[in-house]
């Protein structure tokens, strides 16, 4: 019997697309938010159990990882999230989230519910592969700085040739996989920026700290002046998402917070950043006399996909869905700690057409809104199948 991996992925896929999406819409209905993931673990382990696989816990409680396949040969490493956001679900759906201000907003449900078919169809394989493949199914990707460092804390990197990842993308229809060779994505990481002064009367701010205007001043001056002091090549972008200040109209405050994300597309630029925002706020509330105290906390480093995998896996793409459905994607801002696997071992993550069919406008990741059309959870067993099979072949 042949262990090619279209042909693996067609056979469980033929008569177990419904209980796919039923595990798809149990892990919609039931989400779980970073290092809460106990019963999302449970529901992944009991599939996988049932189908004589010995999926291990992670130490954390929540997360898990099986092997499947020969223990002599290379190890391939497939990877999904599961954690959820914390956003309110608004759409009128029968598997509609069940946890008030939880939703799986960004796909995790699908990758999930993928990979526990990955992990089924290989199942009937596993003495006839060559090699293993390794199921990761990682907490926390929502948590900075991710789940993925407790894989890589407990070893599961250690002895892995390569390792793949899929990541719903709304905007492209189903059927097609966007990859892109190079960084993908980019770095995420948080700012936090406190400034405290004496305190004083909106009458006589020239006999205290204007701890609003200071503010103010480090909320539009230190943007701009990251935009001139760093290459506009690294793409560095610093947005503000909550600012803080005062509570009545003729008193200046003594404290002031801002928070927001820092995203750059270039790694160089990433770990330069923590040093040269210190400094520029420094400078800025200078004139002021504020104290200014900065909380740069690190989230992940830019995806970047290494050039051999993504072709590997572009090949896996047009063998396992056909000609033009490998398609090319572009770097988003937008941040990912698969970036941390790569950090120790060549890799590659793909975009996964996810697009509902007739609609105009995609609703975006991260939206209570945000649903898949689930033909995809096929698509995506029959690319990571392929992929898998492949990379154990040629390592």
């Amino acid at each position: 019997m042949t262990t090619t991996g279209p042909d693996i992925a067609a056979a469980w896929l033929d008569g177990h697309a419904a209980e796919l999406s039923a595990i798809r819409r149990r892990l919609h209905a039931t989400p779980e938010l970073g290092r809460q993931e106990y019963a999302t673990t449970a529901l992944v382990g009991e599939h996988l159990e049932r189908a004589g696989l010995s999926p291990k816990v992670l130490e954390g409680g929540t997360g898990l990882v099986c092997d499947v396949g020969s223990v002599d040969g290379p190890i391939v490493a497939l990877r999904a999230d599961i954690d959820a956001l914390p956003l309110p679900d608004e759409k009128d759906v029968p598997y509609r989230s069940q946890v008030p201000g939880v939703c799986h907003a960004c796909g995790h449900d699908v990758h999930t519910a993928a990979l526990v078919g990955v992990g089924l169809a290989l199942s009937a394989y596993a003495d006839r592969l060559p090699g293993r493949v390794r199921l990761i199914f990682q907490p926390a990707e929502e948590v900075m700085p991710g789940g993925a460092l407790d894989v890589v804390a407990e070893g599961w990197m250690e002895d892995v040739a390569a390792i793949f990842a899929l990541h719903c993308d709304p905007a492209l229809e189903v059927g097609r996989v966007g990859l892109k060779s190079g960084a993908v994505t980019a770095a995420a990481d948080t700012v936090e920026v406190r400034l405290t002064g004496p305190g004083g009367h909106t009458s006589r701010p020239h006999n205290t700290v204007d701890l609003v205007h200071a503010l103010g001043t480090v909320a539009t001056g230190l943007p701009e002046a990251l935009s001139r002091l760093v290459d506009p090549r690294a793409g560095l972008c610093l947005v503000w998402g909550h600012v803080s200040a005062g509570v009545a109209r003729n008193a200046i405050p003594r404290e002031g917070v801002l928070q927001g994300t820092l995203r750059v597309l270039d790694k160089t630029a990433w770990q330069d950043a923590p040093d040269l925002v210190r400094r520029v706020v420094a400078g800025l509330v200078s004139p002021y006399g504020a104290r200014a105290d900065v909380t740069y906390v690190r989230g992940v480093p830019p995806v970047v996909n290494d050039p051999s995998a993504t072709s590997l896996l572009a090949a896996a793409v047009q063998t396992a869905l056909g000609a033009g459905a490998a398609v090319a994607t572009t770097q988003s801002l937008g941040g990912e700690d698969f970036a941390w696997y790569l950090d120790h071992v060549p890799g590659s993550m793909a975009r996964l057409g996810v697009k509902p069919p007739g609609l105009e406008r995609p609703v975006d990741l991260h939206q209570g809104l945000f649903d898949v059309d689930e033909a995809c959870l096929a698509v995506a067993v029959r690319v990571l199948v392929t992929v898998a099979v492949a990379a154990l072949t040629t390592s």
